[in-house]
C-alpha cells in the first residue's frame, strides 16, 4: 500500500512540475519512469519497441476472441485496443498514445514492470528463477509479465475487484507434482489460475474479452474449484457450466 501511494504521490508531483514548465508537450517526456519511458507520441503507422512495449500494456483491451500482437507495428488493432484502454480510463479515447496516455500507464506500472495490482511473486509459485519449463526462463518471465497486463485490464473491467492466482508457471518438476498436462501452458509462464472473487463463472465469460485465448473453468474436467486462462496458440475455451 505505501508503495502504490507513493508513486500516485510522486506522478501528480511530476505532472503538475511538468505543467509548470511546459514539459508536457512532448509525449513521453511528462514524467520519467523508472520501468520504461516513452519519447514519443504513437500513433497508425507508428512502429518499434516502444510500440512493442505499449502493446504488452494494452493487450488485454481487446474484443471478445481477439489476440493483439506484440509485433512493435501500430495498426488498426493496436489503434482500437489504445482506445479501450483510454475509455476505460477516463481519456480521451483517440487511439493516439501520447502523453495523458503515457501519464496513466507509468501511474498503473511498478519499477520492474510489472502492472501494480500484480506481482512476479504472484505467477511464479514454482521456482524463483523461473528455469526448468518448456521455454527459457527469460521467456517465461516475459510471458508472466504480459499475462499480468492482461489480468489488469481485466482486473479493472470487472470494478477493480482483487483477482486471486493460485497457479502460474510451473516447471516441469512442479507441473508433474500436481498432476498438471504435459503440455501445460504454466509450462510457458503464459497461464494463471484464479481463484476467490467474483465467481469463476464471472472471471471466465469476463476473460473472453481480454486477449486470453485459452480459458478452461467449471464444467471442464478437473476446473470446477478455479478458472484457468492463458495465451495458446491454439484457441480454446470450455467451461459448459457457464455457457462457454
Amino acid at each position: 500500500m505505501f508503495r502504490r501511494v507513493s508513486r500516485l504521490l510522486l506522478s501528480f508531483v511530476m505532472l503538475m512540475a511538468g505543467a509548470v514548465v511546459g514539459v508536457g508537450a512532448t509525449a513521453g517526456a511528462a514524467h520519467a519512469d523508472s520501468c520504461y519511458t516513452w519519447n514519443r507520441t504513437l500513433s497508425q503507422g507508428s512502429s518499434g519497441s516502444d510500440v512493442t512495449q505499449l502493446q504488452i500494456r494494452v493487450a488485454g483491451w481487446v474484443t471478445s476472441g481477439e489476440r493483439l500482437s506484440y509485433d512493435g507495428q501500430y495498426g488498426a488493432r493496436t489503434a482500437a485496443a489504445v482506445k479501450k484502454f483510454q475509455a476505460a480510463y477516463g481519456l480521451a479515447a483517440d487511439g493516439v498514445a501520447g502523453s495523458a496516455t503515457f501519464s496513466k500507464i507509468y501511474a498503473l506500472q511498478d519499477a520492474d514492470c510489472t502492472p501494480v495490482h500484480f506481482t512476479y511473486a504472484e505467477l511464479n509459485k514454482c521456482n524463483s528463477d523461473w528455469s526448468g519449463g518448456a521455454v527459457s526462463a527469460a521467456t517465461a518471465k516475459a510471458n508472466a509479465l504480459k499475462t499480468m497486463w492482461k489480468l489488469e485490464a481485466m482486473r479493472h473491467a470487472l470494478g477493480d475487484v482483487p483477482l486471486t492466482i493460485s497457479s502460474g508457471f510451473r516447471s516441469r518438476a512442479c507441473n508433474s507434482a500436481v498432476g498438471g498436462s504435459s503440455t501445460s501452458r504454466h509450462l510457458y509462464g503464459d497461464a494463471a489460475d484464479l481463484t476467490g472473487s467474483p465467481s469463476f463463472c464471472r472471471l471466465a465469460q469476463q476473460a473472453r474479452t481480454h486477449g486470453f485465448s485459452e480459458i478452461l473453468g467449471p464444467g471442464y474436467p478437473d476446473h470446477n474449484d478455479h478458472t484457468h486462462v492463458a495465451l495458446d496458440p491454439s484457441p480454446y475455451w470450455s467451461a459448459p457450466n457457464c455457457g462457454i
